[in-house]
């Protein structure tokens, strides 16, 4: 922690320097583009304080980050762990993340961002005094604080937390339980400091200036907060049942403003400069294309949102056709994978499209599964889970009904064209049609399996879903380079944490192991990741 913490303030200083600056020139320069919305001070801070609002689209940018920190967070980990992605750049000659041979470089991406752009922004807005002279903007903040350290824990488990930005050296960790109940609080406040304001101020848009997401809309912040509320509710629902229940069922509550339910709702970063990362990747780097497990769902069921996620293929010998990668597959030097299929960057990942966090569809296959475990207020499973189809649907202009009625169409198996040894036989059964007679189980799989398919192309919360439920089920990774660390059936259950942590911050790190519960390595389960039956 002491070299992230150090980069942090380093970072932090030099960040806050430039909004100084920029105010400045925008002053007495009348400056115009990206900084031109910003030049009105809207917050109401008074006297001397620095405008927090120009913080907060670094905050809500660096969720995700650009394209070079996104493909070391994110893109080579999570988004191809979960089935979504495979890369035909053959890595470190092909022994790397995506054959479980993990890459410490890479993999403290996550700590470094989250540490020095996200925490010590939220720490200077704190220590501003915003909690006081602000609420509706320090509830923006600790939003996007859980919405980013909820990313974290899931990739490590216990992280810092409570004590971080407070210390330089023997910064402590929190249990992944901890953490989880410190992000419920949060949430809490977020959400009671937002409709206070709604409640006094109504129809007022302070944050509009500085907002890549709603653009000022705190009905709509709200009702992200209490959506991610149910998101990780759901997420401790084999480790803390009551808990998961007692926290969904908050989240639903109509007097606390609501949870998504149509796609205007939808929680995602862009404009203010930002660019999505994925575009990069996929077309100048060219080093991200759709994985085995995606084709395997969307040929299968016929998918008619296919086309704008996936873009088919445009090698000779199987032109046209939408072809994914099998992760862990020892991919050939480029160009030889790069005619397989990639996302589609007219659409989904479009320069100018946003970073989606979290949208409607999701909110209702978690409702959908919160009625199958028959919770009260959420209604009937089939109705949430057709509902979350045809949202899906609605946000990428397809028609679902005859999707949402298909009983026979089923995952397909894999064949690779190039190398037959990453070929695979299917590997579910499961159909789309909703089926009461069905037991818990499989309609749990026909809920996650949806699910999945209507957050692509957001890989970590996708992970996440399929580490704790099992679903959707997916190709095994072809090459296992784990040093039998990682099961290649059980496949991959977290990140282990930077090797800078053991050589700055050791004693806590060790302590944060035994907190884990085993060893420090891709193998060993997060709290939450709880190895029994989901029913």
């Amino acid at each position: 922690m002491k070299t992230h913490y150090i980069m942090s303030l380093q970072n932090g200083y030099k960040h806050l320097l430039i909004v100084l600056m920029a105010l400045f020139i925008c002053t007495f320069t009348a400056c115009k583009k990206d900084f031109e919305k910003y030049n009105t001070d809207n917050t109401g801070l008074k006297n001397g304080q620095f405008q927090i609002g120009l913080v907060y689209p670094n905050i809500q940018a660096s969720i995700f980050g650009l394209e070079g920190p996104y493909q070391l967070a994110q893109n080579l980990s999570a988004d191809c762990y979960s089935g979504y992605m495979m890369s035909p750049n053959p890595f470190r000659g092909n022994i790397n993340n995506l054959n479980y041979s993990l890459v410490d470089g890479w993999n403290s991406r996550s700590f470094i961002d989250s540490y020095t752009t996200t925490l010590f922004s939220i720490n200077a807005i704190a220590k501003a005094g915003t909690r006081t002279s602000a609420p509706d903007f320090w509830g923006i903040a600790l939003i996007l604080k859980v919405e980013a350290f909820h990313r974290m824990t899931d990739k490590f488990g216990p992280i810092a937390y409570s004590a971080a930005g407070n210390t330089i050296v023997n910064t402590p960790y929190d249990s992944q339980q901890n953490v989880y109940q410190q992000f419920f609080l949060q949430l809490d406040t977020a959400v009671n400091n937002l409709n206070t304001f709604i409640k006094a101020n109504p129809g007022k848009t302070p944050f509009a200036a500085y907002d890549l997401v709603y653009s000022g809309d705190y009905t709509r912040w709200v009702k992200f907060a209490n959506s991610l509320r149910l998101r990780l509710a759901m997420h401790i629902v084999k480790a803390d049942a009551p808990t998961a229940q007692a926290q969904a069922q908050k989240a639903i509550d109509p007097t606390n403003g609501g949870v998504m339910t149509v796609n205007s709702d939808n929680a995602g970063i862009s404009g203010g400069g930002y660019h999505n990362p994925l575009n990069v990747i996929t077309t100048s780097w060219t080093d991200i294309s759709a994985g085995a497990a995606l084709e395997s769902y969307l040929v299968g069921y016929q998918d008619p949102r296919t086309s704008a996620y996936l873009l088919p293929a445009t090698d000779p010998k199987f032109t046209g056709q939408y072809k994914g990668i099998r992760i862990g597959s020892n991919v050939t030097a480029k160009p030889g994978y790069n005619g397989f299929s990639t996302l589609n960057f007219n659409t989904i990942v479009g320069l100018n499209s946003p970073m989606m966090m979290m949208n409607a569809a999701e909110v209702w296959f978690l409702k959908a599964e919160a009625a199958l475990r028959g919770w009260t207020g959420f209604g009937d499973p089939q109705s949430n889970y057709n509902t979350g189809i045809q949202t899906s649907m609605n946000q990428w202009g397809a028609s679902g009904s005859t999707y949402i009625n298909d009983a026979s169409s089923l995952p397909t198996g894999y064949v690779d064209p190039l190398n037959s040894d990453n070929n695979s036989n299917p590997v579910s059964t499961i159909t789309i049609k909703w089926n009461s007679a069905a037991t818990p189980e499989v309609n749990l799989e026909r809920i996650i399996t949806q699910k999945w398919l209507a957050m692509f192309p957001e890989g970590q919360e996708a992970w996440t879903e399929y580490r704790r439920t099992g679903y959707p089920k997916l190709f095994p990774v072809v090459n296992n380079n784990s040093n039998n660390t990682i099961s290649t059936t059980i496949q991959i259950r977290r990140l282990p944490y930077p090797s800078d942590e053991y050589s700055t911050n050791g004693t806590e790190v060790k302590k944060a192991v035994q907190l884990l519960g085993g060893n420090d390595n891709g193998g060993t389960r997060v709290w939450w990741d709880v190895n029994k039956p989901n029913f």
